[in-house]
């Protein structure tokens, strides 16, 4: 007879009396730690993060991306949403995608494209927003110089990328797509094989020296050349080379958007998440619907808190398919990443950041060492509906980074990785904290459904039997999913709250995550 191991995993979360940074690449979280440490603020923090994250994790996000962020100044008491999603070329010809039987290979199983060229390849490369996104929140609100803010990044990229089991794991899931590009190929599956340690012995290292030197030059040049100068010229001419359609005009139009939101409110707390093409509006459609379903809560989350947390994202998920124009299904794993920062001020970060996939459009591009976004994958190649594809375009994302003002003016900051699972990561742990009064390390392992716009309500099978059983009877198409490593089958969050009356920060990453971490700022005053 058959004997499946079973694995109690349990990770502690951090405290600190100063701030505090959660991502789900140690390294990088500690980079963050270290900017606070020597006096930096949460944004300049979290861009020294975000950009570590480009050499350690270099699969999920990075100078080919895009993202969205939210800011809470805690002396002005405002907050502010900094939008840099990718947009489709000017010169994108909607015909060139035309559809083809089944569905599309990755997360959204839209209708298929001929030889899935919006999911991967040249054609699926968007215009890229992360440099401008980091740049815009580094003038309005870093306190440290742009150099500074990339020297750790510089420096991982130029020691190169140390591949543990987990990011061997990760190279061998879409092994065969990448091997289709040369550039590609060449720094992620040296020799023609997967980096894997020997048994007993130290983890490979690959190099990343195209993008070691890129990161230097956009430190030395500045952000502004990304766009519209020498580096600029060199990225065009590195686009071209590999039949990415990306103009000079592209990254010259190209702006972020930054706005002061007021939130929303939620029982006696106040959200804030970003209002544009991603999952905030969603996430307060939810949580509106939540609040009138739940009146009350119980003790603990009960079968009831289930249902309820099901039937309100299920309504909100069916109002933003047929109004946004998103899709209907998607199981498939993304490239997102998240982290929070929250420094000994009390200022607040949230940001996620994407490719989109893993490894986004599996191209790299030659010389610069950029990993490419698929960022034509999000529209629906159907025409004539909202989010349809068309030159100039922003898609809709799934990113729903989230600042939670408490009653008390403690605050916490969320959010997750996930594709589509992201939303419904965020509301429960959202309701956690705030309905239940979880602290961040409670409401981490506690178990999670996920609803991703389909007809399926996925549970984790560590639920109480009891819970599972009522979900199973009164849900429909109910089905108990393992939570676990690998698949990641739910969506991948962390939580950073700062106590207003203690002043004391806590940091909470994701689980089942081997690399994710909460890293304490570590001053001697």
């Amino acid at each position: 007879m058959p004997h499946d191991e079973t694995w109690i995993i349990r990770k502690p979360a951090v405290e600190s009396n100063g701030g505090i940074v959660t991502a789900q690449h140690e390294i990088a979280a500690r980079v963050g730690a270290d900017v606070l440490a020597r006096g930096g603020n949460a944004v300049d923090a979290a861009i020294a993060t975000a950009f570590a994250l480009a050499s350690v994790e270099p699969w999920m996000s990075g100078l080919g991306g895009c993202g969205f962020m939210v800011v809470h100044l805690a002396r002005e008491k405002r907050t502010f949403a900094l939008e840099f999603g990718v947009k489709a070329p000017l010169a994108l010809d909607p015909t060139d995608y035309p559809l083809s039987d089944g569905h599309d290979s990755d997360l959204f199983t839209w209708p298929a494209v001929l030889e899935h060229r919006n999911v991967f390849g040249p054609k699926s490369v968007a215009v890229p927003g992360f440099v401008a996104g980091m740049a815009e929140a580094a003038a309005r609100f870093a306190s440290l110089n742009w150099n500074d803010l990339l020297s750790a990044a510089i420096e991982l990229a130029e020691a190169g990328l140390r591949v543990d089991w987990y990011s061997s794991l990760k190279i061998a899931s879409v092994a065969r797509d990448i091997d289709r590009f040369a550039a590609t190929r060449s720094i992620y599956l040296p020799d023609g094989f997967v980096p894997v340690g020997e048994w007993s012995g130290p983890a490979p290292v690959i190099q990343l020296n195209g993008l070691a030197n890129t990161l230097r030059r956009l430190a030395d040049e500045g952000p502004d050349s990304f766009y519209s100068g020498p580096l600029a010229a060199d990225l065009l001419a590195d686009a071209r080379s590999v039949g990415i359609g990306i103009l000079a005009d592209d990254l010259t139009a190209y702006r972020p958007q930054c706005t002061e939101i007021s939130g929303f409110g939620y029982r006696g707390a106040k959200v804030f998440s970003p209002p544009g093409l991603c999952a905030g509006l969603t996430l307060q459609e939810a949580l509106t619907s939540l609040q009138s379903l739940m009146p009350t809560s119980s003790a603990t989350p009960d079968a009831n808190t289930y249902v309820h947390y099901a039937n309100s994202m299920q309504a909100a998920y069916e109002h933003r398919l047929q109004a946004v124009g998103d899709s209907p299904d998607g199981k498939s794993p993304s490239c997102t990443t998240h982290l929070n920062v929250i420094d000994r001020q009390g200022n607040v970060v949230a940001l996620t950041q994407t490719l989109l996939s893993l490894f986004g459009s599996k191209v790299v591009l030659p010389e610069t060492g950029i990993l490419m976004n698929n960022g034509i994958m999000w529209f629906d190649p159907r025409p004539g509906r909202a989010n349809s594809i068309a030159a100039g375009k922003q898609p809709l994302s799934n990113m729903c980074p989230a600042i939670v003002q408490e009653s008390d003016g403690s605050r916490f900051t969320l959010g997750a990785s996930g594709g589509r699972r992201i939303m419904s990561a965020v509301l429960q742990l959202i309701s956690f904290l705030v309905d239940f009064s979880m602290d961040p390390e409670s409401a981490m392992h506690q178990p999670r459904i996920d609803i991703s716009g389909s007809r399926e309500v996925d549970f984790d099978t560590h639920l109480e039997p009891e819970i599972a059983n009522q979900l199973l009877k009164r849900l429909d198409h109910a089905q108990p999913t393992s939570h676990g490593v690998f698949p990641s089958l739910f969506a991948c969050p962390g939580i950073a709250r700062f106590d207003a009356k203690t002043g004391r920060c806590t940091g909470a990453s994701f689980v089942y995550s081997p690399l994710a971490a909460a890293i304490a700022e570590n001053r001697i005053d």
